[in-house]
């Protein structure tokens, strides 16, 4: 399993004989965890530079093993328990019993929990920085053609027109609290487990404290059992990412939708298009579609996620380790199609005159209309019972026109005002934009 004398899992101590093939083969986590190294070299350089600083082991070997680490990567052939097996192995090779130090003081239970913790913290960010991109694209789309008009709808139904700027200013309101659960479960990962050991720390003279600070996370455990049991960070980033793939599916949606033949209100740019291995004329938005497709394979993970720790016993269980491949396929699944969305976004083609005529049928207006009738006294239900039969006798109405429906409605939030939610929305993304990249 690797370069040292003893030739065994880091537990190996306890048992006699080697582990069975398949035994080894299943509880192998290596070519999950790998991703997993730079964090976990980080929160071992830490832990060692703290064993130094606290006289548990000397500040010469304390240097030497920071050194040494900076050296360990994954390699050719590694056969490995986990990462973090890896990292020691490597260490014993290049500094004898001075890499064997390392391990004072801290258990896998707590190194793993602090190396995830760390993976999550830097991975929200991304993902909020790829939100922000979108976000971006949405009101680039919104100062281009935001005034072209089309119809809200609900139930699918033409309902009132709206600029198109209102509708996308929609989404990225949506994206925007995506960012907030993002941020959220940042800083849900930002505490460091280092410490807490096995379960129940350590005798010796550890400064927990100390390591959190050398890390920069925002505080150490308060209870090493929930410590290295805790998980609630990794659920929170795999929720995040859930809800804001459901918003992507649902913009996805709107794509596939709007780049029908039966709507034609727009067109998407031909590279993120695909077409028909049999029928030459097919432009398909495969990527609205896929869009819907990983929003449901991204609620399936987070199901699985809870339904993995729903029914552990304190502390640390061996079932903690299909978390990481739960959440590192989420983050990387998010990632891609808020890619591929803003990709669709910036080379949307809008057709406005397909809009506006969808949007100017003379019944979009007919609320308008009741609501000018209550202007001249008569009841609100009397006006709606007035204009439902006009409309249902076949009448349609060419005032107020749809650019003068939406010019009525001038209050916060309403599409008259779009003006002022994407201005909101320019300061969200640069506050998105602003936010430093945590280390490692």
């Amino acid at each position: 399993m690797g370069g040292t004398d003893t030739d065994g899992p880091l537990w190996s101590g306890r048992l006699e004989g080697g582990l069975h093939p398949d035994v080894l083969a299943l509880t192998q986590s290596l070519d999950v965890d790998r991703q997993l190294l730079p964090y976990d070299v980080a929160a071992s350089k830490a832990h060692v530079r703290m064993l130094g600083r606290q006289g548990i082991i000397p500040a010469a070997e304390a240097d030497a093993i920071v050194a040494a680490l900076d050296g360990v990567a994954i390699d050719a052939g590694a056969a490995d328990e986990d990462v973090h097996s890896l990292i020691e192995r490597q260490l014993v090779a290049a500094l004898g019993d001075a890499g064997r130090r390392v391990h004072a003081g801290r258990s896998r239970n707590d190194q793993v929990a602090t190396a995830f913790r760390l993976w999550c913290r830097a991975h929200a960010w991304r993902v909020v920085q790829r939100v922000a991109d979108l976000q971006e694209a949405l009101l680039v789309l919104a100062e281009r053609d935001g005034d072209a008009v089309l119809p809200g709808y609900t139930h699918l139904q033409r309902a009132q027109p709206v600029p198109l700027a209102h509708h996308l200013a929609a989404h990225a309101f949506a994206l925007q609290r995506d960012i907030g659960r993002l941020r959220a479960a940042q800083a849900a990962a930002d505490v460091s487990p280092l410490g807490a050991g096995a379960l129940a720390g350590s005798s010796l003279p550890l400064d927990p404290a100390g390591v959190a600070a050398d890390l920069g996370m925002a505080d150490s455990f308060a209870n090493s059992l929930d410590a290295v049991s805790d998980r609630d960070f990794a659920a929170d980033l795999a929720y995040a990412c859930a809800l804001c793939l459901v918003h992507c599916s649902r913009m996805g949606e709107e794509l596939v939708l709007w780049t029908s033949q039966e709507l034609a209100w727009a067109a998407l740019p031909d590279d993120v298009a695909t077409g028909s291995s049999m029928m030459p004329q097919k432009k398909n938005p495969d990527v609205g579609e896929l869009a819907r497709g990983r929003a449901g394979t991204a609620i399936g993970r987070l199901t699985g996620l809870l339904a993995v720790l729903k029914g552990l016993p304190l502390a640390y269980n061996r079932d903690l380790q299909e978390d990481k491949q739960a959440v590192f396929e989420q983050v990387d699944a998010v990632l891609g199609v808020l890619r591929l969305l803003e990709f669709a976004y910036a080379g949307l083609v809008v057709d406005r005159e397909r809009m506006r005529a969808a949007a100017a049928d003379g019944t979009t207006v007919a609320t308008d209309v009741a609501e000018a009738l209550v202007r001249d006294g008569l009841p609100f239900r009397d006006a709606h019972a007035e204009v439902a039969r006009r409309i249902a006798s076949g009448e349609r109405f060419t005032s107020p026109t749809p650019e003068e429906a939406i010019a009525a409605r001038t209050g916060p939030g309403m599409p008259g005002a779009v003006g002022d939610q994407l201005a909101r929305l320019r300061e969200h993304v640069a506050e998105s934009r602003s936010l430093p990249e945590p280390a490692p």
